[in-house]
C-alpha cells in the first residue's frame, strides 16, 4: 500500500491504494472507478488536448460530456505527452508510487512502448499490472479490433437476445464493456490480496469475448449438456414458467415465479388455486412443457386489472413482480430515493450534477462512500506531479511550456482535422492516422472551429497506437 494510508482519511476500504489508469473508453474506466469509488486514489493519464475519447460524446452539460461525468467520479486527471522522452519518465516514475496499472491497449503495445510488464515490474517488483482487450493477450485474434457490438456478436449473447421469430438482438447496456470492467476490479482485488498474503504483483490478462462469455452461465450449459443452442425467447425463460413479461390492462408487468412458494402464492392472489392441484402444471418440468397453454391462462387473467391493481395483489401475497420503468421512472422510483444511490455533486464547469453512487454499502465502516465530480482534462496535473513525481513549481511550468504536460488551462488545443497528417510516434498516447483511416476518428463538430479531430478509435477500448519499429 501507498503512504495515501497514513496521509489521507479513509474514505472507503481501499484508501491507499494507488492506481495508475492508462484506460478510456469505458471497460477501463468502470473498473478504475469501482476501484476509485472504494477509496482507492486513481490517477487518470489523458492526452493533452484530446483527453478520453468520452468526453467527445454529445448530449453535454455547459461542455462536460454525460458519457464521461457517468464513468469518471473520484479520479484524478494528469494531461501528458506520453510520446516525448519526458513524459515516458514521469509515467515510470508515478510507476514507482502505485500498486496497480490499469491498461487496454492492444496486446503487444506496452511492451514495444516500453512500459511492458516485465519492465514495471523491474521498477517495481510488486507492481499488479491489469491488461484488457477484446480478446486476450494470446492467441490467433490478440491483435484485431473489437467493440462491445463485436464481443456481444462472438459471444452467443446476440442469438439468445430478441424474439423467437426476430432477428438476434444486441442487448440494451453494454454488458461486454461493463462486465469486463466488473471482472478487472474483481481480478485487481484477488492480486492486491495476493500480494498482502505473498507480497508478489500479478500480471492480469482479461479478454472481454471471455468476460462475457463468463457470464452465459446455464445458458452456456445447455448446450454443453444436450448439445443444443438456446434459442431466443423474447421476455420469457427458457425453463422457467410462468417468467417474463405480462399483459396487463394499462400495459405490462413482469413476474419471476422462480420456486414453488411463489408459484403458489400467485395462484392463490389471482384467484387460481386450481392451477396449483392441475397435474399439467404441477411441477417446474409440467409448466414447462406446457408452456403455452399456461401463459395464455395467466394473461387472459391479468387483463382483467390494471398495473397499480395487481401491485397492491401481489405485494400482499409476496409475489416476485414490478413495473416496466424508463430509466427517468427507475431513477426516481422511492426505493432509489431513499437509498442515496443517487448522488449530487459540484463540477468546476458542469455545475452542481447528479451521478449514480456506488451500489455497495459497508454498514458500520463506510455508510457512504465518497463522490467527487470527475475532473477536467489535466486538473491534477500539478498536484500528482508533485507529491508522486517530485516535481517543484519550476520543473512543471518548465514542462507545462515544452508541451509534456499540462493543467485545465492548456490541457485542451485545438487540432483541425485537416492538418492531421499520418505520423509514427512513440508514446502510448500516441496517435497513428493512415490514409483511408478515417473512419476510426470521432470529430465532434465544433460551432467556431469546425470539424476537429478529437480522439481515434480502434479496436474498442485498445486505439490503434503507432510505435517505431
Amino acid at each position: 500500500m501507498t503512504e495515501a494510508a497514513n496521509t489521507e482519511k479513509r474514505r472507503g476500504p481501499l484508501t491507499g491504494v494507488r492506481v495508475l489508469d492508462l484506460s478510456r473508453v469505458l471497460a477501463g474506466p468502470f473498473c478504475s472507478m469501482i476501484l476509485a469509488d472504494l477509496g482507492a486514489e486513481v490517477i487518470k493519464i489523458e492526452e493533452i488536448g484530446v483527453g478520453d475519447q468520452t468526453r467527445t460524446i454529445p448530449p453535454f452539460v455547459n461542455g462536460e460530456s454525460h458519457y464521461f461525468l457517468a464513468i469518471n467520479r473520484n479520479k484524478k486527471s494528469v494531461a501528458l505527452d506520453a510520446r516525448t522522452a519526458e513524459g515516458r519518465d514521469i509515467l515510470l516514475k508515478l510507476v514507482t508510487n502505485c500498486d496497480v496499472v490499469l491498461e487496454n491497449f492492444r496486446p503487444g503495445v506496452m511492451d514495444r512502448l516500453g512500459l511492458g510488464y516485465e519492465r514495471l515490474k523491474a521498477l517495481k517488483p510488486d507492481i499488479i499490472v491489469c491488461s484488457i482487450s477484446g480478446f486476450g493477450a494470446k492467441g490467433s485474434m490478440r491483435d484485431k479490433p473489437s467493440f462491445d457490438l463485436v464481443t456481444q456478436a462472438l459471444s452467443g449473447v446476440m442469438s439468445i437476445n430478441g424474439y423467437p421469430d426476430g432477428a438476434p438482438t444486441k442487448l440494451g447496456l453494454p454488458l461486454g464493456d461493463i462486465g469486463g470492467g466488473l471482472w478487472a476490479a474483481i481480478g485487481v482485488l484477488a492480486a492486491l490480496n495476493e500480494r498482502h498474503a505473498s507480497g508478489r504483483g500479478s500480471n492480469i490478462d482479461l479478454s472481454l469475448l471471455e468476460g462475457l462469455m463468463g457470464m452465459l452461465g446455464y445458458l452456456a450449459e445447455i448446450f454443453l449438456v444436450t448439445g443444443e443452442n438456446p434459442g431466443r425467447m423474447g421476455n420469457s425463460h427458457h425453463n422457467i414458467v410462468p417468467y417474463g413479461l405480462m399483459p396487463v390492462k394499462d400495459g405490462h408487468i413482469v413476474l419471476a415465479l422462480h420456486v414453488g412458494t411463489f408459484w403458489r402464492n400467485f395462484c392463490r392472489a389471482i384467484g387460481r388455486e386450481d392451477l396449483i392441484s392441475n397435474p399439467r402444471y404441477r411441477t417446474v418440468k409440467d409448466r414447462h412443457h406446457n408452456r403455452a397453454e399456461l401463459e395464455r391462462l395467466i394473461g387472459e387473467t391479468m387483463m382483467t386489472r390494471t398495473g397499480a391493481e395487481w401491485q397492491k395483489i401481489l405485494d400482499a401475497a409476496d409475489v416476485p413482480h414490478g413495473p416496466v420503468n424508463n430509466i427517468g421512472q427507475a431513477l426516481n422510483q422511492p426505493i432509489i430515493q431513499e437509498s442515496g444511490f443517487l448522488r449530487e455533486t459540484e463540477h468546476p464547469t458542469a455545475g452542481k450534477i447528479k451521478v449514480l453512487g456506488s451500489p455497495l454499502r459497508f454498514r458500520g465502516l463506510f455508510e457512504e462512500l465518497r463522490v467527487d465530480p470527475p475532473p477536467l482534462l489535466g486538473e491534477h496535473t500539478r498536484e500528482v506531479l508533485g507529491n508522486m513525481a517530485g516535481l517543484d513549481d519550476a520543473a512543471v511550468t518548465r514542462l507545462i511550456t515544452a508541451g509534456v504536460i499540462a493543467t485545465p488551462e492548456q490541457a485542451v488545443t485545438k487540432i483541425r482535422a485537416e492538418e492531421i497528417k499520418p505520423s509514427v510516434a512513440d508514446g502510448p498516447m500516441a496517435i497513428e492516422i493512415k490514409p483511408g483511416e478515417m473512419r476510426d476518428t470521432f470529430l465532434r463538430r465544433d460551432e467556431a472551429e469546425g470539424a476537429e479531430l478529437i480522439a481515434t478509435g480502434g479496436p474498442a477500448d485498445s486505439p490503434r497506437v503507432s510505435t517505431k519499429n
